[in-house]
C-alpha cells in the first residue's frame, strides 16, 4: 500500500519517499514520523503518541521531536509557516490535512492494512544522537538494605543525563528491567536500541563505600572509560550526589570523543548533521584560530543539512563570540552572525543549556553583562553540571567586577571537570578573577597553569602580562607580552579599550595599566 499527496510518493514496504520519479533521503525516525500521520490522517495525533510509535516510549526531548517534525515538513515540501500538509495544532498534537491517495502495490490485501489494524512492533533503530542505558549498579555489599544507595546512584545518573540535550537517555523504567539479571551488551543494544551502557557496582564496608562505574560501547564491546570512587560516607546523600556529578562529567566528554572518532571512520556520502557537529567540536576544543575556522565550516555545513538543528546554531554562535574574545575575529562582523544562530538555537530548545550559553556569550561580548549573567544563569538551572556553561559564567562575572563570586564559579568549573579540554580556559578565568581582586601572585600562578596546559591561550597570556606587569615584575611582563603578541599579533592598547566588555571603567583602567607597564603602545 502506498500513499500519493502533493507530487509525492511514499511506499511503506520499501521505505521509500519519492517527489516525482526523485527518491527522497529521509532519516528512519522521519519516515515513520511521515508514515504514521498518513495512516491517521484523520486524527489529531499526539506528541506523546509519536513517542510511542516512532521512539518506543523512550524519554525525547522536545527539540529532538521538533527536528523530526521540521524534517519531516522539508521532505515533504512543507514547512512551519505554511503547514500545508502536516498542520500543527497548539496543545494537541499534529495531523496530515493534505489530500492522500492510496493504492495497492500487490502486497497483503487492503482489510489487512487497514489504519486501525495491528501492526508488528518495529524495530528499534538507534536514533540520530547518542542512545544511551544506564543499568542499576549492582550491591556488592552484604548488607541487603544498601540496595537502595546502590538503586539511588544509577537513577542519579539517567536524570543527570536526561539534562544533556544532545543525548537519548532511556528511562529508568526500562533500564531497571535488567536488574539483577545477567544480560549480552549486545542484547540490552537490540532492545533498547541504545549504542552506550553505563554499569557498575557499589561496595559499602563500614564507613568506607567504594562505587565503580564504566562506559561501554555496545557496537564494539568495548569500555571506553572505567573509573572507582572511594569515599567516606559521613552523608549518604552528599556522597550520593558527588559520585553522581563526577561520573556524569566524566562521561560526557568521553562520549562526544567517541562519536567524533565514529564519525571520521563514516563513508564521505554518509555523513550526517550530528557527525559534522561531532568533527566541528573536537577543532573548537582545541582552541586555536585554524581548529575555530575549521569548526566554523564543518557547522555551517550542518546548518545546511538541517536549518533547525539548535546545536549546530548554539556552537556557531559560541565559536565565534570566542574568536571575538581571544582576538581573532572582528565583533562587528561576528556579532550579528552569532546573534541569529544563539536566538535560532533558543527558538529550536528553549531547554537546552548550550542554547542558552551561546546566547550568554553573544550578549557577554556586545556589552549586554545583565543580560549575558541571565543566559548563563537560566543554563546553569537547566544543567548544574555544565562546566563550559559555569567557565562563561566566571567570565561574565570577572568583567561585571564581581571577581569573588567569578572566581568560585572558575572553580566549580575546574572541579566539575578536570579532564575537560576547557581547563586550560577557567584556570585562565580564575586567574583573572584574581587579579581584578589585586591578587597578582595567585593570578600569576593560575595564568601559569594555564598557560602550561595550553602554549598557545591568549587569555591566559593577557593575565600573566597585567598580573606581572602591576606586581612589579616587569622581565616577566615584558616575556608574557612578547608570547601574547604570538598568539594575537593584533594587541594594542586601543584593542583592549574597545573590544572587551568592562562594566566598571576603573577594571578597565586597571587592565590597561598593568599593559602599559609591560610597555605595550
Amino acid at each position: 500500500m502506498t500513499f500519493s499527496f502533493d507530487n509525492h510518493t511514499l511506499d511503506p514496504s520499501r521505505r521509500e519517499l519519492r517527489r516525482g520519479s526523485e527518491l527522497v533521503a529521509t532519516q528512519p525516525q522521519v519516515f515513520d514520523l511521515l508514515l504514521h500521520l498518513l495512516k491517521h490522517r484523520d486524527q489529531v495525533v499526539s506528541r506523546d503518541d509519536l513517542i510511542a510509535l516512532v521512539w518506543g516510549g523512550r524519554i525525547v526531548s522536545d527539540s529532538t521531536l521538533d527536528s523530526r517534525i521540521n524534517a519531516a515538513r522539508n521532505a515533504v515540501g512543507d514547512n512551519g509557516k505554511e503547514q500545508k500538509l502536516i498542520r500543527t495544532f497548539p496543545r494537541k498534537g499534529l495531523r496530515f490535512v493534505g489530500a492522500v491517495n492510496k493504492h495497492s502495490d500487490g502486497g497483503p490485501p487492503a482489510a489487512a492494512l487497514q489504519e486501525g489494524a495491528a501492526q508488528p512492533r518495529p524495530v528499534l533503530a538507534l536514533p540520530d544522537r547518542p542512545a544511551i542505558a544506564v543499568l542499576p549498579f549492582d550491591n556488592m555489599s552484604d548488607d541487603q538494605e544498601q540496595e537502595y544507595f546502590s538503586d539511588g546512584i544509577s537513577e542519579d545518573i539517567i536524570t543527570a543525563l536526561s539534562k544533556l540535550r544532545w543525548f537519548f537517555v532511556i528511562a529508568r523504567n526500562s533500564s531497571f528491567t535488567y536488574k539483577g539479571k545477567a544480560v549480552h551488551m549486545r542484547q540490552i543494544a537490540a532492545e533498547l536500541g541504545v549504542r552506550y551502557v553505563v554499569e557498575g557496582s557499589v561496595r559499602k564496608s563500614g564507613d568506607r563505600v567504594r562505587i565503580t562505574a564504566q562506559l561501554n560501547d555496545t557496537a564494539t564491546g568495548s569500555h571506553i572509560w572505567a573509573e572507582h570512587y572511594d569515599r567516606n560516607l559521613t552523608d549518604v546523600f552528599a556522597v550520593q550526589d558527588e559520585i553522581t556529578d563526577a561520573i556524569v562529567m566524566a562521561i560526557e566528554p568521553q562520549i562526544y570523543a567517541a562519536e567524533n572518532f565514529r564519525s571520521r571512520r563514516k563513508p564521505p556520502n554518509n555523513v550526517d548533521a550530528w557527525d559534522l557537529v561531532m568533527r566541528a567540536l573536537s577543532h573548537h576544543w582545541r582552541v586555536t584560530r585554524t581548529d575555530s575556522a575549521a569548526a566554523q565550516a564543518l557547522l555551517e555545513k550542518a546548518i545546511a543539512i538541517d536549518p533547525n538543528y539548535g546545536q549546530a546554531q548554539s556552537l556557531i554562535a559560541t565559536n565565534q563570540m570566542f574568536g571575538v574574545h581571544l582576538g581573532w575575529t572582528d565583533i562587528a562582523s561576528a556579532a550579528p552572525t552569532a546573534e541569529r544562530a544563539a536566538l535560532a538555537a533558543v527558538s529550536a530548545d528553549s531547554e537546552d543549556a548550550w542554547a542558552h550559553t551561546a546566547l550568554g556569550s553573544v550578549y557577554f561580548s556586545t556589552r549586554r553583562l545583565d543580560d549575558s549573567l541571565s543566559e548563563f544563569e537560566r543554563a546553569l538551572q537547566l544543567n548544574p553540571n555544565f562546566s563550559l556553561a559555569q567557565g562563561y559564567y566566571a567570565l561574565a562575572l570577572c568583567y561585571s567586577g564581581r571577581w569573588q563570586d567569578a572566581y568560585a564559579a572558575a572553580q566549580r568549573a575546574i572541579r566539575q571537570s578536570p579532564r575537560d579540554p576547557s581547563s586550560a580556559i577557567y584556570h585562565g578565568v580564575a586567574a583573572y578573577a584574581q587579579f581584578v581582586g589585586k591578587n597578582y601572585s595567585e593570578a600569576m600562578t593560575l595564568a601559569r597553569e594555564a598557560t602550561r596546559q595550553r602554549g598557545d591561550l591568549t587569555g591566559a597570556y593577557r593575565v600573566l602580562t597585567v598580573a606581572a606587569g602591576m606586581a612589579g615584575q616587569i622581565d616577566v611582563a615584558k616575556a608574557a607580552l612578547a608570547e601574547l603578541r604570538r598568539t594575537q599579533p593584533n594587541i594594542s592598547l586601543a584593542w583592549i579599550a574597545t573590544q572587551l566588555p568592562w562594566k566598571l571603567d576603573a577594571d578597565r583602567e586597571h587592565y590597561l595599566e598593568g599593559f602599559r607597564r609591560a610597555g605595550l603602545r
